[in-house]
This record gives C-alpha cells, sequence and structure tokens, in this order.
C-alpha cells in the first residue's frame, strides 16, 4: 500500500486557455475552462478542412476522451496525449472533447467520474460555436486510454442512468483502449506479466492504492468491473442501444481484466466488439507509429462498419 500522505511529484504544464492553435497535421485546437474551482477543462480539436470549409455536411462524430495515466499521472496537454487525440481527429474524422480531470490521490475516486459528468453537462449546456457549427451530438462516443478507459466505462454507467438529462447530447458507445482494470484475484496476464519493464504489476497495484477510496480494496466496482456480476446500469446501456470496443495487446498486463470486462458485457447482451493485437500497454499512445489500426478499427466501430 502507499503510505499516507505521499506527495506526488509532477510536472507542471502551461494551460494557455482559449488560445486556438493550428497544428502541423492540419488540425485546430482550443482549450476551455470547466470549472474554475475544481481546475478542470477541456481541449477541443476539430480536422483543419471542416473550419475552412464549413456546411450541414461537415458535422462530425463526437469523441469525449480520457486520458490515462493510473489516474495519478498526466494531463489533457501532456505531449503525447495532445498527439493521439489529433490523430483521432485526422484519421477516425471526428471532433474530438479532451478532459483535463483531477488526478489522485488528492483528488481519490469518484472525482474523476464527477469531472466526466461535469464535461458531459458542459456540452448539453454550452454555447460554443465549434460544438453547434460542427459536432454531431446525436453522434457521441466516451473513449478512454487505460485509467482514461475505466474513466469512460464509469461515466457511461451514470450517463446512462442520467438518460434524456443530457440531451441533446447523444451518447451511442464506449471505447475503452487497454482500459485499467484489475481485482483481489491475479489474471492469467497480470500472473505472466507481473514483472513487465513497461508496467509491472506493483505499479498497477500502487496507482490503485493512490486513487481509490480510503479503505478501499481491488475488488471495489471502480477496480473490478465484474464484482457482483456487474452494474445494473448495463442494462440501461444495453436498452439505449450502446454498443462497446474493448481493445487490448496480448503484451499488456491489463489485458485478461479488459477481455473479462468485455465477455461479461457481451454476456449481458451488449453489442460487444474486441479488437485485441500484439503489443504492450497503450503503444499507440506513447508511439504514434504504432496508432494506425487502431484508428481504423475505431473508425470502423464508430460506422458500424465492424458489425456488418
Amino acid at each position: 500500500m502507499a503510505s499516507p500522505g505521499k506527495k506526488i511529484e509532477r510536472p507542471v504544464i502551461d494551460n494557455p486557455l482559449l488560445n486556438i492553435k493550428v497544428n502541423p497535421d492540419g488540425s485546430l485546437n482550443k482549450d476551455l475552462p470547466l470549472d474554475a474551482n475544481k481546475k478542470t477543462w477541456l481541449r477541443l480539436y476539430i480536422p483543419r478542412q471542416v473550419k475552412i470549409h464549413p456546411s450541414s455536411s461537415s458535422k462530425l462524430p463526437v469523441i469525449i476522451y480520457y486520458h490515462g495515466g493510473g489516474f495519478v499521472f498526466y494531463n489533457a496537454d501532456s505531449a503525447f496525449i495532445d498527439v493521439f487525440c489529433k490523430g483521432l481527429v485526422e484519421k477516425v474524422g471526428v471532433m474530438v472533447i479532451s478532459l483535463d480531470y483531477r488526478l489522485a490521490p488528492e483528488h481519490r475516486l469518484p472525482a474523476a467520474y464527477e469531472d466526466a459528468m461535469d464535461g458531459l453537462y458542459w456540452i448539453k449546456t454550452v454555447k460554443d460555436e465549434w460544438l453547434s457549427q460542427y459536432a454531431d451530438l446525436n453522434n457521441c462516443f466516451l473513449c478512454g486510454t487505460s485509467a482514461g478507459g475505466n474513466l469512460a466505462y464509469h461515466a457511461g454507467l451514470i450517463a446512462a442512468a442520467a438518460g434524456m438529462e443530457l440531451r441533446p447530447l447523444k451518447i451511442n458507445g464506449l471505447i475503452l483502449h487497454h482500459p485499467y482494470f484489475s481485482g483481489t484475484k491475479r489474471t492469467g496476464s497480470e500472473e505472466r506479466l507481473k514483472n513487465d519493464p513497461f508496467l509491472p504489476l506493483y505499479s498497477i497495484d500502487q496507482m490503485f492504492d493512490l486513487s481509490l477510496p480510503e479503505g478501499a480494496d481491488h475488488d471495489h466496482e471502480y477496480c473490478n468491473p465484474l464484482v457482483n456480476g456487474g452494474s445494473k446500469n448495463i442494462d440501461l446501456m444495453k436498452s439505449m442501444g450502446w454498443r462497446v470496443l474493448v481493445t487490448g495487446c496480448f503484451d499488456d498486463p491489463l489485458m485478461d481484466a479488459g477481455l473479462e470486462c468485455a465477455n461479461m458485457l457481451e454476456g449481458k447482451g451488449m453489442q460487444t466488439v474486441k479488437f485485441f493485437t500484439d503489443g504492450y500497454h497503450a503503444m499507440e499512445v506513447y508511439d504514434a507509429s504504432m496508432s494506425g489500426p487502431l484508428y481504423d478499427a475505431i473508425k470502423d466501430f464508430i460506422h458500424c462498419r465492424s458489425n456488418e
């Protein structure tokens, strides 16, 4: 267990809110405040050609993206996360809204889930030019990498219960990219890769110790989605026709936990797509040269081609 009150050292990154940036790949992004008291904010991305040639046909599917880092590290403006989101915009053909949420241990779960819901209600109510002109709010997906995949899943459960309260925002599915799940019982991939040089088992455990509510073990629902047979809100997601894409890599200690979650959702009747390949945890975020097949899978999923 991590020692109580342990200070986490993180780099300080400047965040010039409301500064629109033109990126070398042609995409545009801007940062907007979410909750000043919580110091949360959002980074919006659109393809530049949509800005230059707006039309009614330019409405884009929306991916609300949650970054990884074990709920402890990184931000929406971390360089490799920013590059990954730009790739989603250009390769998948979407608008991306990336949330900078509160981190543990200063803000333990469910703080990040609450921030995610703040972001969804912000999208519902805010009067923003990019959202009104370019976002197809009837075609939204919650997407996250690693801890962000965990966040997308739990935000989805809460959003499903909110139902019509979120309209005109309509969520059509979840994209869980190498989701950060675990439990007190070790999975086969955790045992096999417990000394993984990139994400060893002790790191998985320690980040959950730092982010779960005080006193919670690793069979808490925030860590283990299989507890008590899964959330009752899964039935709500199913009733609204949501689909789920779960991705993983064979050399990722978290692979089996993600696969078990996908199998559980499938067993409950959710339309579930699995995309597993060779590689290591979150490789497409850390190495842009590996991201092509993932972007293709996400594009197929959003446009329903993977189920045809």
